[in-house]
């Protein structure tokens, strides 16, 4: 039965079975413990006439889905690629797998904005527009859930691990923004291997007013000191940003700091700023591999220009380069771990073969996140499924100008149309 309450016009309406679920779900879930989040939501569900369900979270590897445990929930580790679970993740979109009983088994993408946090699976009874959209509120709230827990539990972090991190690892998985950024404008996404050994490697980004601020970093060496020497850069990047500094004047900064924190010591870096108006893309480029410039699922060609010397020699005068994007170009930045991996052969992997992945999944025509994760995935198989060096990637797409008008009058609420499965 639902709870009657007044409208400001004096009238009486009744809670909907919707509204009851998901305000219960808020009204425990802040105060719940984080391991009480996914038995919370199995309670939940049942209340909709669901049961078994699953919440799965990705590892770190992005290779594989893995459950939560806890009173109520079921599930086993999923991979992301060759499950119903997976292609939930992969897509962002709803898949439906109808049971030999009648029954239907949901698996719904936990998004949190735009980042993939998991996927929700559950099993109805049957299934309308409505299931839907509540399984999809239900789904985005946990996805919320779990993110905003995670700032003060190691619960959801265990869960997604497959095997032990290196101390620098965890280091830099600390210091990393979320891995997925989307909105009308910008779409981007970022990864690191080995995930679990990483070191030096790392990226940021922050998406200010009309400005998308990007970097990537790779520190000399190995190790904690490594990962001490990135975490450091970021720190002395994101001071700039928020200090409104210039492309140059960030450099300079990062560089200072470097000298004085770790003589004989450097990082490479690459710096930049996309105006999301515009389309307009400069870039400060300290020793890394020239980025990739990709239009219409081909490498249109590298984006060059004299390089400036990394951050910790001093008193380098950089050099700052721009471009124009087109809507829908592509841009993918990277280090050189990705390109001078030793193969079997003894040559290296090499920037030609590089060209040629992007382009074979740009053909696809997946989005960035997916792009990326098959991406880092083939580079590792490409290369006998070893590094002996950290890698990082970063792709990011200018959709369009910004269409804020638009979107302040409202986008008309659609239920996703979702996949289903015989």
């Amino acid at each position: 039965m639902g709870v009657g309450f007044a409208d400001p016009g004096g009238r009486t309406r009744g809670e909907s079975l919707g509204e009851r679920l998901l305000g219960s779900l808020l009204d425990r879930a802040h105060l719940m413990p984080p391991r009480l989040v996914g038995p919370l939501v199995a309670q939940e569900v049942a209340e909709m006439g669901g049961r078994d369900v699953a919440v799965y979270l990705q590892d770190f590897e992005h290779a594989m889905l893995r459950p939560l445990q806890g009173p109520g929930l079921v599930g086993r580790p999923e991979p992301i690629d060759g499950s119903p679970a997976g292609d939930a993740f992969r897509t962002d979109q709803r898949c439906e797998v109808p049971q030999a009983d009648g029954t239907v088994r949901l698996f719904v993408p936990m998004l949190d904005g735009s980042d993939r946090v998991g996927v929700l699976a559950l099993t109805l009874p049957e299934v309308d527009d409505n299931d839907r959209r509540l399984a999809q509120r239900i789904a985005g709230l946990t996805a919320d859930l779990v993110v905003t827990k995670s700032g003060y539990t190691d619960t959801f972090a265990r869960a997604r691990m497959t095997k032990p991190m290196s101390l620098s690892a965890h280091l830099q998985w600390q210091t990393l923004p979320p891995l997925v950024m989307t909105t009308p404008d910008i779409a981007l996404a970022g990864a690191l291997e080995p995930a679990y050994e990483v070191g030096g490697d790392s990226f940021d980004y922050a998406l200010d007013e009309h400005t998308l601020h990007l970097a990537v970093f790779d520190a000399m060496g190995h190790g904690i000191e490594a990962a001490s020497m990135a975490s450091l850069l970021i720190a002395a990047y994101r001071h700039g940003r928020l200090s409104d500094q210039a492309l140059p004047d960030m450099y300079r900064q990062m560089d200072d700091v470097m000298a004085a924190s770790f003589p004989g010591r450097f990082a490479t870096a690459l710096i930049g700023q996309l105006d999301t108006v515009t389309g307009r893309l400069s870039w400060i480029n300290a020793g890394h591999p020239s980025g990739l410039l990709i239009r219409n699922g081909l490498v249109l060609g590298e984006l060059g220009g004299p390089i400036t010397r990394p951050v910790g020699f001093g008193h380098a005068e950089p050099r700052v380069h721009s471009t124009q994007l087109e809507p829908g170009d592509r841009v993918l930045f990277f280090t050189d771990g990705v390109v001078e991996e030793r193969l079997d052969d003894g040559g290296q992997f090499g920037e030609q073969r590089l060209q040629q992945f992007v382009e074979d999944a740009s053909l696809l025509a997946l989005h960035p996140a997916e792009t990326v994760r098959l991406l880092s995935h083939a580079l590792l198989r490409g290369r006998g499924g070893r590094t002996s060096d950290d890698a990082s990637l970063l792709m990011v797409e200018w959709k369009s100008p910004p269409r804020d008008d638009e979107l302040a009058r409202g986008i008309p609420e659609a239920v996703p149309t979702g996949t289903v499965l015989d």
